[in-house]
């Protein structure tokens, strides 16, 4: 997409304001090494622009092609291809995952106490399809959120996770992993609650048991191909090393340090396990077609890739009785504030705008745990992404700050 800022109802001299913000603000004092920002509206780009570094250490300026890891920016990826096969007749959302897992008939809900004296009852109803696609299914993330930031409960399902050996890492395959997730127990009632977990990675496994095809082929096919996503992958190919970013954590002490060298990364090998929740990597330009393919109800230069009312379907609430995730999240770590959001089938969405303290009235969304994130305005029209490496995602409030400048820049 080239800049073509009046044809989008958007201030050019207000966006000026993203660049000054970051500038001042991260860039300089080195709160973040470096960053992107892409927004869009009516399907013409008004702003692009590359901040600051892509590698510190080896002293490399931010390239607007820079690939980056998205992490969980991978889970509305997952959770389109997944649709799509809802939208072929291969399933229903109400059914159950064990369909197409039988192993996953035997699951019991948590009720109290840990190893020997764990008591466990059984599920008012099967973990669903919808159940996956909206983390409402009783799974959690094991012990893996505490890497990412969030604080260690020591849950008693979380230690059985770990006993079971349920894990992301490089010689486990989709299916072993669904395999040891049908041992564990359910953290709650299906439906009852809502638990960032590792769903999304459920979705990617039946992506491929249910097309017969390696999740990432299906990816590459069925997604990234059509719409010309061509540098986004579990991969990052050899010829384009180069323009792989380095990944940073932020220090108790608040400085940057090294997380992931991209001279030294996993991501420059092939994985076995390829994580449908968080393990794609890709550009600022590749998300923003994904993003602009939203936007437009499924479709994008001509390649049809979900219909719109199954876009519209998977970014309403899909909540108990509507409720937002104040009423329904166990825990405080996801990639979104909870009040007055709702979660759909694989993006959070804005149900109050007071509650929640944001402008936008129509957005769905996600974000990443590098901090990378991107929202959809189906009222507004618009697509933003932000992509930058630091972890952990809570440091600073990207989004909140983008949101005030972005949505105060539309003037018509």
């Amino acid at each position: 997409m080239e800049l073509a800022p009046k044809h989008t109802g958007l201030s050019t001299a207000r966006l000026e304001r993203i660049t000054e913000h970051l500038e001042r603000n991260y860039i300089a004092p080195g709160k973040i090494a470096g960053c992107q920002v892409a927004v869009a509206r009516h399907g013409h780009l008004a702003y692009f622009r590359s901040f600051g570094r892509m590698d510190r250490e080896r002293g490399k300026q931010m390239a607007d092609d820079a690939i980056f890891r998205i992490y969980s920016m991978s889970k509305p990826i997952t959770s389109v291809a997944l649709m799509q096969l809802y939208e072929r007749g291969y399933f229903q959302l109400n059914d159950p995952v064990s369909r197409f897992f039988p192993a996953w008939r035997e699951h019991k809900v948590w009720v109290s106490g840990r190893g020997a004296q764990m008591q466990l009852e059984e599920p008012r109803q099967p973990v669903t399809m919808r159940h996956m696609l909206s983390h409402t299914g009783g799974l959690t993330y094991g012990a893996q959120l505490v890497a990412l930031g969030a604080p260690d409960e020591g849950h008693p399902v979380d230690q059985v996770y770990a006993e079971v050996g349920v894990r992301r890492g490089r010689g486990e395959t989709l299916m072993d992993f669904m395999d040891k997730l049908a041992k564990v127990p359910l953290r709650y009632q299906p439906g009852e609650r809502w638990l960032y977990s590792l769903s999304t990675d459920v979705c990617g496994a039946l992506v491929e048991k249910i097309s017969g095809q390696r999740f990432d082929r299906y990816l590459s096919e069925h997604i990234f191909e059509p719409l010309g996503m061509k540098d986004t992958s579990f991969v990052v190919a050899p010829e384009k090393a180069d323009r792989f970013a380095a990944n940073y954590r932020r220090a108790p002490d608040k400085t940057l340090e090294l997380v992931d060298d991209p001279a030294k990364s996993t991501y420059l090998s092939e994985p076995t396990f390829f994580s449908g929740g968080g393990g794609l990597a890709g550009t600022t330009e590749d998300y923003l077609r994904f993003c602009e393919m939203l936007r437009r109800g499924g479709e994008l230069d001509g390649e049809r890739v979900l219909g719109p009312r199954t876009i519209a379907l998977m970014h309403e609430n899909h909540l108990k009785d509507g409720k937002d995730l104040v009423q329904m999240a166990i825990g405080g770590f996801s990639e979104t504030a909870n009040e007055g959001v709702g979660f759909g089938l694989g993006f959070a969405t804005t149900l109050d705008t007071v509650k929640s303290g944001s402008i936008a009235a129509g957005d769905y969304y996600w974000g990443g745990a590098a901090s990378t994130i991107f929202w959809v305005d189906a009222k507004e029209d618009l697509c933003v992404v932000f992509m930058t490496q630091l972890m952990p995602s809570g440091a600073f409030n990207f989004r909140g700050q983008l949101k005030s400048i972005i949505y105060s820049s539309i003037v018509e």
